[in-house]
């Protein structure tokens, strides 16, 4: 039985963070289907070290306001292509997919070739938030960008 938090928020779900083995959280995108939060990782579609090979992850879900409203232990199965789940599942997803080449049949195609399709179901009552605000450094990204002083036309003049 889940817990109805988790069951409520995860209906709502678009974008969970995800980690693995305790972990840095990743936020990843994903869809909700019969409980369960799957989510697509590998080379061309979003990274999260270890999911795929994982047995278990710990999720974190958002609420209407953007704020963290549960954080729940989650057992990892991993959707091979080709099986009755992967059907049901592939296709659905790749056509939630927000700027796909393609078709989403062909997209699910690759996935089953190059990706992993995972499924999250929950495995255990909610976490219980502490003190914490869940703030955490930024990781090191080489999206970043050396910035300069602005360029000025004249000289400003001291009184």
């Amino acid at each position: 039985m889940t817990h109805p938090l988790v069951e409520e928020a995860a209906k709502k779900a678009a974008v969970a963070w995800v980690s693995v083995g305790g972990g840095p959280a990743y936020a990843v995108w994903c869809l909700p289907q019969d409980g369960r939060l799957h989510v697509v990782v590998g080379p061309g579609e979003q990274e999260l070290p270890g999911l795929a090979e994982a047995a278990a992850a710990t999720v974190t879900l958002r609420g209407d306001h953007g704020g963290a409203v549960v954080t729940y232990p989650a057992q990892v199965q991993r959707i091979e292509p080709g099986g009755e789940l992967w059907d049901a599942v592939a296709v659905t997803l790749a056509g939630k997919r927000l700027n796909s080449p393609g078709t989403a049949e062909a997209l699910a195609e690759r996935w089953g070739r190059e990706c992993a399709l995972v499924a999250l179901t929950p495995a255990g009552d909610p976490v219980p938030a502490g003190d914490e605000s869940g703030r955490a450094e930024p990781r090191p990204s080489a999206a970043t960008n050396a910035t300069r002083k602005p360029f000025r036309l004249h000289r400003v003049r001291r009184r």
